[in-house]
């Protein structure tokens, strides 16, 4: 999951379109078999899912209680999330497509509008009830559900705790104010780099702007367009410059370039914004820097409801060309049961898509730090359009460093919405 789930949060091209095959039920009839030992015995559901995101523990005993549930053998086939977005296209418009499809979250609406995805409304209806409504929202396209939440990530502060103590700094901070009080207490030091923030991390930025209530797309008649000029975008983009005035990091670049866990590494920076599990890539450049490092979740203004964050993460789909679609529904159920649910947030460390789960996250300091702030957590603009904008080279980057480097917002934003525009514009 871990490098697998960062180059689908980053990487979401434009989708060709794929036209949906005819779907037909496991029984001859068109009804809903009733799942038993011997119900779909002697038949084999097929099941995409990506590089990382099936640990062996959860898959050994996952694919056991299938076959003890309906009879049927369950195949996992593993892909990798480099071209991705093509494959699956491609395998949705065919006659004998995998039977559940992992999908990128904010992938979800494109394959959704093409046609190639069944409507699982059905199924939200008898075991979703409790899905947490932010994870769930990016299975919903045009009011129906297109596929099921399945397990999440979003950013932490990954921090140096001898910095900090060298600082005087005994507590992490609850509040956004506590936060930049903590930072000018390092920089006062003088002897380390508060924070190190690139000036194109677009996914923190992105959550600013959930935090702040704010849409970076907006309708005009029957088209999206842009709305960086929004005044709550204006203020996200401000807090970010708030953030990055107290880092040495580059404003053009982002934060694979260099990595910045890389950078921490070193053990002369504060803090960086990122995902727990780039706290092993700064251990694996530096072993002696890991019983230094601490993770919290990002303060928001008040201490009771953290910063917003993006939600990166998997949706479980079902092929609308899938001939086995009532055995594909019996293995979401069981997959996406609290036992499964629970069981890999356990072995993989992320995010499961009830709060109620949570609990299985105990013990894992990145987890944890995390959780907390999934409930208020959100995308990227959830619709088709949206996947072009962030091509490279992404329009929004240049408008973040634009505004580092003293422009405007308003004529930051001006500079690149028609370009934003023509990408919003284009068919996929």
């Amino acid at each position: 999951m871990k490098r697998g789930l960062i180059a689908a949060i980053g990487v979401v091209a434009l989708l060709a379109g794929a036209s949906a095959c005819g779907s037909d039920d496991d029984s001859s009839d068109g009804s809903a078999k009733k799942a038993g030992p011997d119900s779909y015995k002697g038949q084999t559901l097929t099941v995409w899912a990506m590089d990382g995101s099936t640990p062996p523990g959860w898959t050994k005993d996952l694919t056991a209680a299938f076959k003890k549930k309906t009879g049927a053998t369950l195949k996992f086939e593993t892909q990798k999330w480099d071209g991705i977005q093509q494959k699956i296209t491609t395998a949705l418009s065919e006659s004998t497509p995998p039977d559940v499809i992992e999908v990128g979250n904010t992938q979800t609406p494109a394959y959704a509008a093409t046609g190639g995805l069944s409507d699982l409304s059905d199924l939200k209806t008898e075991i979703g009830g409790d899905w947490a409504e932010s994870l769930n929202k990016s299975a919903v396209f045009d009011g129906k559900q297109y596929g099921a939440p399945w397990y999440f990530a979003n950013r932490v502060v990954v921090y140096n705790k001898k910095v900090w103590a060298d600082a005087g700094i005994k507590d992490t901070p609850k509040t956004r104010a506590e936060f930049f009080k903590d930072l000018d207490k390092i920089k006062s030091k003088g002897k380390a780099e508060p924070i190190y923030l690139p000036g194109q991390n677009w996914y923190f930025f992105d959550g600013l702007t959930i935090g702040q209530g704010a849409d970076l797309v907006k309708k005009e008649g029957d088209k999206y367009v842009s709305n960086l000029a929004d005044p709550k975008v204006t203020a996200a983009m401000e807090l970010y410059k708030k953030y990055q005035s107290y880092s040495k990091a580059p404003k053009d670049k982002d934060e694979a370039t260099p990595q910045q866990a890389e950078v921490f590494a070193k053990g002369n920076v504060g803090a960086f914004i990122g995902m727990g599990w780039e706290a092993g890539t700064a251990i694996a450049a530096n072993k002696k820097i890991e019983s230094d490092i601490g993770y919290f979740t990002i303060p928001g203004e008040t201490a009771d409801k953290p910063e917003g964050v993006f939600l990166g993460g998997s949706n479980f789909a079902v092929a609308a060309g899938s001939k086995k679609q009532d055995l594909a529904k019996e293995f979401l159920k069981l997959s996406l049961s609290d036992q499964f649910e629970g069981q890999l947030a356990k072995e993989n460390g992320v995010i499961p898509n009830k709060e109620s789960l949570n609990t299985n996250l105990t013990g894992n300091a990145a987890a944890e730090a995390a959780a907390p702030a999934a409930a208020g957590g959100g995308t990227t603009p959830l619709i088709p359009e949206w996947a072009a904008v962030e091509n490279n080279p992404n329009p929004i980057k240049g408008y973040m460093t634009a505004v580092l480097n003293g422009k405007s917002p308003a004529d930051a934003a001006k500079a690149v919405e028609a370009e934003i525009n023509k990408r919003l514009a284009q068919k996929s």
